[in-house]
């Protein structure tokens, strides 16, 4: 079978097609046949060598997968043989073929394309995991989106939404933002060019964001941190800006606020049940068109490096897709 791999840990140009033996599940285990693989920016980290977890090249990239089940090992009951499914992993999703365990398998509803069903999972299920497990917000409260318009952030923002936030969508042009906004933005603050900690709390009436959503870092954290709500909560994704941000501790203890870490791959390792509802519920609002993955391009996996490439340089809306 063909695999997308990286041989050298030098970005999206260390990556290539390969040849490499069909997997063949273990018991416990699925062979999926893979339809489409979503691409997140995990993936770009890995091929740097920079993520949390470091495999040693050559490698195959890809934490979440959609296709159809092909074989299932000794003691499987959740699947059979031509399921249509999707799962997540840490990596080895830019394959044909793939083996997972079944508690990683969840079906997809009927309706649910494998384009979108490779688009949901990680991206819904990290931001669904931080706004309702760590965040539980609730309706009535402000949402603040930083890096809204990429593939967490857009998902925050549709979730944001579907609980009865009110949500202000922080990203980095104007075309994201209006973006943001045709995907449910109630406002939008263009954090390249407007101050962050001012437009936020004009649109609050100087009370502040209830919760803040924050997947880019750098820079932006510390603006942010100032525009929370009194007993807020600052939930920590990820630091796609690169830089990982300094918090003054002394704006925490003034704000009452919390600073929560939102870990969701090791959350799904550690609570598979508990994420295993979590991507059901997400599914049952996907087909019933509550929650709209938006995939920005489908790429065959020859452009794999191109696509890494794109979301290095965050020229993304929501997700970019390989198809086998």
């Amino acid at each position: 079978m063909r695999a997308v791999r990286v041989h050298e840990l030098v970005g999206p140009s260390g990556l290539c097609v390969d040849e490499v033996p069909d997997p063949a599940p273990g018991p416990g285990e699925v062979l999926i046949e893979v339809r489409a693989a979503g691409v997140n920016f995990p993936d770009v980290l890995l091929s740097y060598g920079k993520y949390q977890f470091k495999p040693a090249p050559p490698f195959v990239p890809g934490g979440e997968a959609a296709g159809v089940v092909k074989a299932v090992g000794d003691g499987v009951t959740t699947v059979v043989v031509g399921d249509r499914v999707a799962t997540t992993l840490v990596h080895g999703a830019f394959a044909e073929q793939i083996v997972v365990p079944a508690a990683a398998v969840v079906r997809v509803p009927a309706g649910v394309g494998f384009e979108a069903a490779a688009a949901t999972l990680l991206t819904y299920g990290t931001s669904w995991h931080a706004l309702v497990d760590r965040a539980d917000l609730k309706a009535g409260e402000t949402l603040m989106v930083l890096g809204a318009a990429g593939g967490v952030g857009i998902a925050a923002v549709e979730i944001g939404k579907l609980l009865g936030a009110r949500v202000i969508a922080a990203a980095s042009t104007a075309e994201k933002l209006t973006f943001c906004r045709e995907r449910g933005a109630d406002e939008g603050i263009d954090y390249t060019r407007e101050d962050l900690k001012e437009r936020s709390k004009q649109w609050t009436g100087g009370q502040g964001v209830d919760v803040i959503y924050d997947a880019v870092g750098g820079p932006f954290a510390d603006p942010a941190l100032r525009a929370i709500a009194w007993q807020g909560r600052y939930l920590v994704v990820g630091f796609a800006a690169g830089e990982i941000p300094k918090i003054p501790l002394n704006l925490v203890l003034l704000k009452g606020c919390q600073i929560v870490g939102v870990f969701w791959g090791s959350f799904a390792a550690r609570e598979p049940a508990k994420n295993r509802v979590n991507a059901e519920r997400i599914f049952a609002a996907v087909a019933a068109g509550q929650l709209r993955p938006h995939v920005d391009a489908s790429l065959p996996f020859a452009r794999a490096g191109e696509a890494l490439a794109r979301m290095e340089r965050r020229e993304v809306l929501g997700k970019l897709v390989l198809v086998p």
